[in-house]
């Protein structure tokens, strides 16, 4: 989910106004709860699996035409007579396919209105799947986080014709598309497409390294994300400084909303934040991850601050500058240097402030 707001967000702060992209989000399991669901489970379906997705994932290239013949036993043809193989799908299998997703049908979105409806359409056609209900139950909880946050359809939609080509991926998926009519050198009028894209592949660092590491992200198209910028005019870059790091004292689903809300929060003032990712039990690795990335500040929010209305931040560079003049735990536990505790709605005043005065020091 933050990778996806991630995305969003970048596009905005390069200029690119909202409505002229869209972060399409999908998962995987989706696609395999289908494929299961049409015949196409297995390992002996492995090859024809792959197909269809790198089949699909050229929708938005040639069309819903072209990807059916893709699909179909006949193959595609292209308008220079290059001809590609078939996934050898039956007309049923192809129908049925299409409809599950409904796929080609042109859904723009509205501002305000959420994704929730999207999954469980698609859970509603195989609700005895379990792999497509495991995959469905993942596109809700990014869903419960993207509300939370902000984020409706019209930045952000779940659409089940993204889906990667690459086989690798083994949750969520998720593309970066600018939407806005352009003018190539042939004076033709052309949309750029997809700028930006990624997902979750769990199984990636372990066929490197022999260890299960969990991996989410994304990559960017620079090539044709600054040939769009140069079109739109907008290829300045501001200052870099450090993130604020906002701290984590709990990991279910409402405290993460909340602590993703406050980073989000911070990154629509202009201020780079991120929220932290490790294990919330060890706060001080939290302050340390804090000092290799050079953060101005953290902050910190458990339940008792949440119930209060509250938020505490930390200063670490006035704290770091104090330490130098205290030489007792004792003093140093006692005068908290550098922290200060405000109301929730003064976080990104407070933290601007600090910011301002570490910069006028």
């Amino acid at each position: 989910a933050e990778m996806c707001m991630m995305m969003a967000d970048t596009m905005e702060a390069l200029g690119i106004k909202r409505g002229d992209y869209v972060v399409r989000v999908n998962n995987r399991k989706v696609l395999d709860g289908i494929m299961e669901a049409i015949g196409l489970g297995g390992e002996e379906n492995s090859g024809r699996r792959l197909g269809v997705m790198r089949s699909v994932d050229k929708l938005d290239r040639i069309g819903l035409d072209g990807v059916t013949q893709l699909l179909s036993v006949k193959g595609r043809t292209d308008e220079s007579g290059d001809h590609t193989a078939g996934v050898g799908l039956n007309d049923t299998q192809i129908t049925r396919l299409m409809n599950i997703t409904g796929w080609g049908e042109e859904d723009s979105g509205s501002a305000g209105a959420s994704n929730k409806l999207t999954t469980w359409n698609i859970l509603e056609n195989f609700l005895d799947n379990k792999v497509l209900k495991a995959a469905c139950d993942d596109l809700d909880a990014m869903t419960d986080l993207l509300d939370a946050c902000g984020y409706q359809i019209d930045r952000i939609r779940i659409d089940p014709s993204c889906v990667r080509g690459l086989e690798y991926y083994t949750g969520p998926v998720y593309e970066c598309e600018l939407t806005f009519p352009v003018t190539n050198e042939k004076g033709e009028e052309v949309v750029f497409g997809s700028v930006a894209g990624g997902g979750r592949y769990d199984g990636l660092v372990k066929r490197f390294t022999g260890q299960d590491v969990p991996a989410t992200g994304f990559s960017i198209g620079v090539s044709r994300l600054m040939t769009a910028l140069k079109n739109l005019g907008k290829l300045d870059t501001d200052p870099i400084l450090a993130p604020v790091l906002v701290t984590v004292m709990d990991r279910d689903v409402e405290s993460l909303a909340r602590y993703q809300k406050m980073t989000q929060e911070l990154r629509a003032a202009g201020i780079r934040a991120e929220m932290y990712q490790g294990n919330p039990k060890q706060f001080g690795k939290q302050l340390q991850y804090a000092d290799r990335r050079g953060s101005p500040c953290v902050v910190i929010a458990g339940e008792d601050e949440f119930n209060a209305g509250q938020v505490t931040i930390k200063d670490l560079v006035e704290g770091a500058r104090m330490s130098e003049h205290i030489s007792d735990n004792e003093e140093w536990r006692s005068g908290r240097p550098a922290q200060m505790t405000v109301a929730r709605d003064q976080l990104v005043a407070t933290v601007k402030e600090i910011i301002l005065s570490q910069q006028t020091r």
